[in-house]
C-alpha cells in the first residue's frame, strides 16, 4: 500500500486483529466540493471516483471483509436528468474501466438497490462485473445503487406477504425481516462513515445501522484519503461496543 508518512502512522496505529467487518460509507459532498471551485458538478463526481479508489484498496489490503458504499440513491433521480444521465455514464466508466483492477485485488462485487430500475445499459455492464468477479474470495464490494432503506423495507413486506398468501402464515420476527432484506446475506455495519459533515442517515440501511458505530468527517468526498479511513478505523478501535447493553466502566 502506497502511503504518505501520515498515512504510515496512522497505519501503524491499527490493530489489524481488530478491524471492523463490515464498513458502509456515505460518499457526500461532490457537488459541494465542485461549486467550491467553480467547477461544473460532474466535476466533482469524476473527483469522487478517485475517492473511491482510494476507499477500495485501502479495506482490500487491511483485510476489511466489506465494504458498502451509497452510491445511488432513489432520491437522486430528483436530481436534473443531464446530471443523472451523466452519472450513469461514469457508473459504467467505472465498471468498465476497474474491473480487471477489482480482479488482481481479488475484490468481488455486489449491489444492492432496485437494480431493474436502472438504464438497460448500465444493468447490462453490472452484470457483467458481477460474473467477472463472481470467483473472487477478498473484500466484497458492495454498490448501493437505486437504493433506499424505505424501498428495502417496502420490497421486504411485499415479500413477506407473498409468503404468507402462499403458505397461510409467515413468522414476524426480526430474524425473518433481515431474511428478506437486499443485504440478506451480509453482515450488518460495523462502522458507518459520512463525509461533508452532514449528520444524517440519509434513508441508507436504517435497519442494518442500527448498532453501527458513527464516524462523521467534515472533509468533502472528492478529498477523502485513505487517512481519512485509517484514522476512522482508529477511532472505531477506541470505542466500546454495548449493542444496548451496560458497559464495562
Amino acid at each position: 500500500m502506497k502511503t504518505q508518512p501520515v498515512e504510515t502512522d496512522l497505519l501503524q496505529q491499527i490493530d489489524l486483529d481488530r478491524l471492523p467487518r463490515h464498513i458502509a460509507i456515505i460518499m457526500d459532498g461532490n457537488g459541494r466540493w465542485a461549486k467550491r471551485r467553480r467547477l461544473p458538478r460532474i466535476a466533482g463526481h469524476r473527483a469522487g471516483i478517485r475517492a473511491v479508489r482510494q476507499a477500495v484498496e485501502a479495506c482490500a489490503r487491511l483485510g476489511v471483509p466489506y465494504l458498502t458504499l451509497y452510491a445511488f440513491s432513489v432520491e437522486n433521480w430528483k436530481r436534473p436528468h443531464t446530471e443523472i444521465k451523466l452519472l450513469m455514464r461514469l457508473l459504467r466508466e467505472y465498471l468498465k474501466k476497474e474491473i480487471d483492477e477489482l480482479n488482481r485485488q481479488n475484490i468481488r462485487l455486489a449491489v444492492i438497490g432496485r437494480i431493474q430500475e436502472l438504464p438497460k445499459a448500465v444493468v447490462h455492464d453490472l452484470e457483467n462485473a458481477l460474473d467477472r468477479t463472481r470467483q473472487n474470495t477478498g473484500l466484497r464490494l458492495i454498490l448501493a445503487l437505486n437504493y433506499g432503506a424505505r424501498a428495502e423495507l417496502v420490497d421486504a413486506v411485499r415479500e413477506l406477504l407473498a409468503r404468507m398468501k402462499e403458505n397461510g402464515s409467515v413468522t414476524a420476527d426480526e430474524a425473518t425481516v433481515s431474511a428478506h432484506l437486499y443485504t440478506r446475506d451480509l453482515p450488518d455495519p460495523d462502522l458507518l462513515i459520512r463525509t461533508s459533515g452532514e449528520l444524517r442517515l440519509s434513508n441508507f440501511l436504517l435497519w442494518q445501522v442500527a448498532y453501527a458505530e458513527l464516524w462523521v468527517t467534515e472533509t468533502m468526498w472528492p478529498d477523502f484519503q485513505q487517512k481519512d479511513l485509517f484514522q476512522a478505523i482508529i477511532d472505531f478501535q477506541k470505542r466500546e461496543r454495548r449493542y444496548g447493553g451496560l458497559g464495562l466502566s
